[in-house]
C-alpha cells in the first residue's frame, strides 16, 4: 500500500457529541490498524482564529458560530483521547469544511508521495463529502471507511456512501480495509524501530 495515508477528520469532542457512541470504536480500530501496518496517519481538525477573524458573516455554516468555538482555547476542539495523535503523526488544521481548506495538506501529500487517501471522520455530509469531491478532482485514489464515518442524518450518510462516494472511489468497512491483500503484505514487511516498514 505504498503511497497510502489514513486521514482521520474532525474527530474533536464537539463534533463527536453529535454522533452515536457506537461510532468511535470504528475510527479507533482504523487508527490502530494503520499504526500497526506503518501507514502514515494525518489528523485533520477544524481550528479558527481567535474572534473568528477568518470567518465572513455570510458563510452560512461558520458565520453564525459563537466566536469562542473551535479556537485554540476551546476545550471542545480537542481531539478525543481514543483517537488523539501520537508523537510523530501529522496534525493539519483547516478553517472550512474540506480537509484541504486553508492549509498545506496538498503540499504534505505531494512531498510524501501519498496518492491514496483513506478517509474516516465526521460528518459524512460535511468534511468527508467535501474532501472526497476535492480529492477526486485532484486525482487522488480514494477509499472511504464506511463504518468509520458518521452523520447525524443516517439517510444522508447511506445515500452518500452508496450513491456518491462509490462513483469516486472505493467504499469498504474498516475490517475489509484491514484485510485487503496490500494491507496484509505491508504487515508482513520488516519494521524499523520507528514503526515504518523497511520497504516502501
Amino acid at each position: 500500500m505504498t503511497g497510502t495515508a489514513l486521514l482521520l477528520m474532525d474527530l474533536q469532542l464537539s463534533h463527536l457529541a453529535h454522533v452515536p457512541d457506537t461510532y468511535l470504536p470504528h475510527a479507533a480500530h482504523a487508527l490502530r490498524a494503520a499504526r500497526k501496518a506503518g501507514i502514515p496517519v494525518i489528523h485533520v481538525a477544524l481550528q479558527l482564529r481567535s474572534g473568528h477573524t477568518d470567518v465572513h458573516p455570510r458563510n452560512k455554516i461558520f458565520g453564525s458560530l459563537p466566536t469562542h468555538l473551535f479556537t485554540n482555547d476551546d476545550p471542545g476542539a480537542a481531539f478525543h483521547p481514543d483517537v488523539a495523535p501520537q508523537e510523530g503523526e501529522l496534525v493539519v488544521f483547516k478553517n472550512r469544511i474540506s480537509a484541504f481548506a486553508g492549509n498545506d495538506l496538498r503540499q504534505i501529500l505531494h512531498a510524501q508521495d501519498l496518492t491514496h487517501l483513506v478517509l474516516a471522520g465526521v460528518a459524512t455530509g460535511g468534511i468527508v463529502l467535501s474532501t472526497v469531491l476535492q480529492a477526486a478532482d485532484l486525482d487522488y485514489e480514494i477509499t472511504v471507511l464506511s463504518d468509520a464515518c458518521a452523520d447525524r442524518n443516517p439517510n444522508l450518510h447511506e445515500t452518500l456512501l452508496n450513491d456518491v462516494f462509490t462513483r469516486r472511489g472505493r467504499v469498504v468497512t474498516t475490517e475489509e480495509w484491514a484485510r485487503t491483500p496490500g494491507f496484509t503484505a505491508r504487515l508482513s514487511a520488516p519494521f524499523q524501530r520507528d514503526g515504518t516498514t523497511q520497504e516502501r
